[in-house]
C-alpha cells in the first residue's frame, strides 16, 4: 500500500475547503493546493486567504502543488475536469493517485483516466453522492476502477466514507450521473412549478394540494431548500447536468429531462443572487423580480 505522506488539492473551492476542515479536526495530513483563481489578480487575495485559513500550503503553480503528494484530489467544476486532467498529466509523478471527484459522464472520466495513466499516475473514478456539508470529509463517495484496493486503503487513512462499486472507470460516475437526473431534476421541476404558482398568486393552494397528496413531504420547506441550492450553485449544477445529458445520450436514450434541467439551473444560477432567507416566498420573490428585469 502507498504510504500516505501528503495530499494535494487540484481546485480548492467549497468541496476542498470542506474536506480539509474535516481533516483538520483530527490529525490532518500535510496538504498542498492549487486553484486557478490564484492566476486571476482580482481573485488571488481571497484564494490565498482560503489557503491560509484552511491550513494548506497554497501554490502558484500546479507542479509545485502535486510534487511529493501521494494522493491528488481533483475538485473542479465539471466543465473544467478535462482541462484539469490534461494539466495534471504534465506534472504527475509515477505512482501518484489521482482521485477524480468531479461530476462528469463515464466517457469523460475514461478520457481523463487515459491522460493520467499514460503519464504514470493511478486514476480513481470518485463520485461524491451527497452535499459536501455537513459531513465534509465523511460525505459518502463511490469509487471504481483498477486501483480501488489501494485507493480504499488511502481513503480509509483519511477517514473518508466510501463504497467500492464493481466495475471499471465510469461505474461510479454512472451512478452519480443517473441519480442526478432525479436530484437536480427535482430542483428544476420545483422551480418551474412553484415560481409559476407564485407568479399566478396560487402558491398556497398548490403547496397545500401537494401536501394533501404526498403528506410525507414538507413541500414548502423543500421548495425553499431547492430554490436556494439553485440560486447558490445553479451554474455548477448546470455544468454537471450537461454531463448527465451526455451520459444519457451515450446510452442512446432521450435526454430531454436532463437538458431541461440544465436550462433551469443555469437560468437561476447565472443571476448570482444571494439566498438571504430560508422561506420560499421571499426567495421566489427575489428570483421572479430578477427574471422580470
Amino acid at each position: 500500500m502507498a504510504k500516505l505522506s501528503q495530499v494535494a488539492f487540484l481546485g480548492f473551492g467549497e468541496a476542498g475547503q470542506a474536506i480539509m476542515s474535516g481533516w483538520s479536526e483530527n490529525q490532518a495530513p500535510i496538504a498542498t493546493a492549487y486553484d486557478i483563481k490564484t492566476d486571476n489578480p482580482s481573485l488571488r487575495k481571497a484564494k490565498l486567504t482560503d489557503y491560509i485559513e484552511s491550513g494548506v500550503q497554497g501554490c502558484f503553480n500546479l507542479g509545485a502543488a502535486l510534487s511529493g503528494a501521494t494522493a491528488i484530489f481533483s475538485l473542479v467544476t465539471a466543465d473544467q475536469a478535462r482541462v484539469a486532467a490534461e494539466h495534471a498529466a504534465l506534472h504527475i509523478q509515477p505512482g501518484q493517485f489521482y482521485f477524480d471527484c468531479n461530476s462528469c459522464s463515464p466517457d469523460s472520466k475514461r478520457m481523463n483516466a487515459r491522460l493520467i495513466e499514460q503519464a504514470g499516475g493511478k486514476y480513481v473514478d470518485v463520485a461524491i453522492m451527497s452535499p459536501i456539508h455537513p459531513k465534509r470529509h465523511q460525505t459518502p463517495v463511490l469509487i471504481s476502477g483498477p486501483h480501488v484496493a489501494e485507493a480504499k486503503k488511502i481513503m480509509e487513512q483519511l477517514e473518508m466514507n466510501l463504497d467500492v462499486i464493481d466495475g471499471d472507470i465510469g461505474a461510479a460516475s454512472s451512478v452519480k450521473m443517473i441519480r442526478s437526473i432525479v436530484v437536480k431534476g427535482m430542483e428544476a421541476l420545483m422551480a418551474e412549478s412553484f415560481l409559476s404558482a407564485k407568479k399566478a398568486n396560487v402558491e398556497d393552494y398548490v403547496l397545500s394540494s401537494l401536501e394533501a397528496s404526498h403528506p410525507g413531504i414538507n413541500w414548502r420547506q423543500a421548495a425553499a431548500y431547492n430554490l436556494e441550492r439553485m440560486m447558490v450553485h445553479g451554474q455548477r449544477r448546470a455544468a454537471e447536468m450537461r454531463e448527465v445529458a451526455l451520459t444519457v445520450e451515450q446510452l442512446e436514450l432521450d435526454n430531454a429531462m436532463a437538458q431541461a434541467t440544465v436550462k433551469w439551473q443555469e437560468q437561476i444560477g447565472v443571476l448570482a443572487l444571494k439566498a438571504d432567507s430560508d422561506e420560499f416566498t421571499e426567495l421566489a420573490n427575489t428570483v421572479l423580480k430578477r427574471l422580470a428585469s
